[in-house]
């Protein structure tokens, strides 16, 4: 299992939270996606894979959920 820790910017409630986790738990491999919510700040999050994942589908799948990696 790998692991990938990424920072989020412009979440701020839980629905903004489930979409994130749709998102990146929509990679292939990814097999848990957990999120500390910051309201309005920069959010921590922690992503469970079975081998490395790609910077820029990362990206993508955050941008897809209407945030940015920081």
């Amino acid at each position: 299992m790998t692991t990938t820790n990424i920072t989020v910017t412009g979440m701020t409630c839980g629905h903004c939270e489930a979409a994130v986790k749709e998102e990146l738990g929509a990679l292939p491999g990814v097999s848990d996606v957990a999120v500390d919510l910051n309201a309005g700040g920069d959010s921590p999050v922690t992503i469970t894979s079975e081998a490395e994942l790609d910077a820029a589908a990362i990206r993508a799948a955050v941008d897809e959920a209407g945030y940015e990696v920081k």
